[in-house]
């Protein structure tokens, strides 16, 4: 997921790709996902989905501008939809499709710096993708369906340039069945009934990877919950609404929390989802989260679950990863965020969590390092918790004050961009009477547990 952070090109050599000239690198996680040659600066999607036969039709136009001159390139996109058409520039276009990527050939090559307009028309049964960390991608529920394409699903349902820090603009707009109500990332634009169909449009500014676009369409009731200062709003089964109330019944507490302590929230609005099926785990989307109905049982034990997925609005979403290695970075801060609303709460202090977690990771050791985990283990929970664990050994070290500023400078410097692990070290350095050298040494790339940091 070509767009990056900020303006202007990183060179590959310090461990971020920049994408888009055929020198540049793929991420070796997963070396089958990004293109290069080319950026993508937004995609308008056209989509039908009809929910009783799981039936999509899609018209996918990407902005692009070529690096290189262009002769041939590729999108990533599952096998399982057919493609229909495919026009560059206003001209019909040679495709070829197998493997995941649509191989294109414009009539004539595109010169360095040319811009492209990419029309895609397609049709399928969209599946999940099957990879090592299960299915991701398009997936039905038992009256609707979902988009969970952390980290490479979103081929699953449209064409797209599937890398992390290829953010771009999007336009969605969903077509269903009436009595369904669609979701997508970003802000409704418009909402029209026609006979027995309702068309819903989104737009999404802020810039966005593509394994955080999603689709939701269920039969959903949309509540307002807050008009200001942050307009929040849930989408949840009529039959779930009272303890929703409880499960999610602190939620705007925890946007004024985080608020505080991280910045600004940097998008226009947050929705909470909750699906009428279960779900083993929420799902994170730029601008909302989804959650099973198992979430909302009326018991409150879901609630650090609630603190994680919107702190990756922060940590994540508006501030991604360039690069899969750097998973902590994401993963470390939404679990410590679960931490510092459970002190602010009234549960458990950060540290006493700390100290929990710390025996539990000391009872099973780990031989990678964090900043490097490997692709297989990058979702694993030891990466979260030691993630974690970093982040308090940082702050006993630089203590709250330089701590709570190096989280707000870092949401602000990189809002809407991509970083590494360096650019987190080079910044926390500003914040720090000593060098963190052995702090990162120990924490992030030497795979043995540190000693408890601060006081035993």
């Amino acid at each position: 997921m070509p767009g990056k952070s900020g303006s202007g090109s990183r060179n590959a050599n310090s461990g971020q790709p920049v994408l888009g000239s055929p020198a540049d690198i793929l991420d070796p996680y997963l070396p089958h996902n990004g293109n290069l040659g080319y950026r993508v600066s937004r995609y308008d999607l056209e989509l039908e989905y009809k929910v009783a036969s799981n039936r999509l039709s899609g018209g996918a136009t990407l902005t692009a501008t070529s690096v290189a001159e262009l002769r041939q390139f590729t999108l990533d996109m599952a096998a399982t939809l057919a493609v229909d058409r495919v026009l560059i520039n206003g001209k019909r276009a040679r495709y070829s499709h197998r493997r995941n990527k649509l191989t294109l050939t414009p009539e004539s090559p595109i010169p360095p710096g040319g811009a492209m307009t990419i029309l895609i028309r397609y049709h399928g049964s969209p599946r999940p993708i099957h990879g090592p960390w299960g299915e991701v991608g398009w997936e039905e529920l038992t009256d609707g369906a979902l988009c969970a394409n952390q980290p490479n699903g979103a081929a699953s349902w449209f064409p797209c340039d599937d890398h992390p820090c290829a953010k771009a603009t999007y336009r969605f707009a969903i077509t269903t069945d009436s009595p369904y109500y669609a979701l997508a990332n970003g802000v409704l634009e418009s909402k029209r009934v026609r006979a027995a169909q309702t068309t819903w449009v989104y737009q999404q500014v802020e810039p966005m990877p593509s394994y955080l676009a999603s689709i939701q369409v269920g039969q959903y009731k949309q509540i307002t919950l807050a008009t200001k200062p942050i307009p929040v709003q849930a989408v949840i089964p009529p039959r779930l609404q009272a303890t929703f109330g409880v499960d999610f019944g602190r939620q705007l507490e925890m946007v004024e929390a985080f608020v505080e302590m991280f910045g600004p929230y940097p998008f226009p609005q947050y929705t909470v989802v909750v699906t009428d099926d279960d779900l083993e785990i929420p799902i994170e989307a730029q601008s909302f989260s989804t959650f099973g109905a198992n979430h909302c049982d009326g018991t409150r034990t879901a609630e650090r679950l609630v603190a994680h997925e919107l702190a990756h609005q922060w940590f994540g979403n508006s501030v991604t990863i360039a690069r899969w290695r750097d998973i902590w970075l994401h993963e470390g801060f939404a679990c410590y965020a679960e931490w510092l609303w459970s002190q602010r709460s009234g549960g458990r202090s950060a540290d006493e969590w700390a100290r929990h977690y710390y025996a539990k990771l000391a009872a099973n050791p780990v031989r990678v390092p964090l900043a490097d985990p490997g692709p297989r283990k990058m979702f694993d929970d030891w990466v979260y918790k030691r993630g974690a664990m970093t982040l308090h050994a940082l702050r006993l070290a630089i203590g709250d004050g330089q701590f709570f500023a190096l989280l707000q400078r870092w949401t602000d410097k990189y809002r809407y961009g991509s970083v590494s692990t360096e650019d987190f070290i080079a910044l926390a350095a500003n914040y720090s009477a000593t060098p963190l050298r052995e702090l990162w040494d120990a924490w992030l790339f030497t795979p043995a547990l540190p000693p408890y940091p601060g006081p035993a």
